[in-house]
């Protein structure tokens, strides 16, 4: 493994923070217009929208450290293939790995969350 390897992630890394990113900023908009909706009759949809809301914030801040952690680790990694041990920089390269995979496999569950999400939606809606 050369320095050019860990290098590859770099970009990887990047666009999956700023995915992070956006949907945490997308989660911050839609608490702020569910504060300015609530009343009396909605309180229980909105009740139930708001515990959605704070698991899935909690779990894109545990996506985003890790995905830090990783580049964070990826760069350690060119530090140490830099100074030509090998070795370490291998090692930590395959937990920077280890910590992407972690953080995708959040990401698949906030998804599945979202998904909850907007069914929650879609029952304050009556089509008849």
């Amino acid at each position: 493994m050369d320095l050019s390897t860990p290098a590859l992630l770099f970009p990887a890394i990047s666009l999956l923070l700023l995915a992070y990113t956006n949907r945490f900023m997308g989660l911050a908009a839609v608490i702020r217009g569910l504060h300015r909706q609530i009343n009396d009759s909605n309180k229980d949809l909105i009740a139930r929208q708001i515990i959605n809301l704070k698991l899935r914030v909690k779990l894109i801040i545990v996506m985003q450290i890790l995905g830090v952690l990783s580049i964070a680790l990826c760069v350690a990694s060119m530090f140490f293939l830099f100074l030509e041990m090998a070795v370490l920089g291998q090692v930590i390269f395959c937990a920077s790995l280890i910590l992407m995979l972690i953080s995708l496999g959040f990401s698949l569950y906030e998804l599945k969350i979202s998904g909850h999400a907007l069914n929650i939606d879609l029952e304050d809606i009556d089509l008849n």
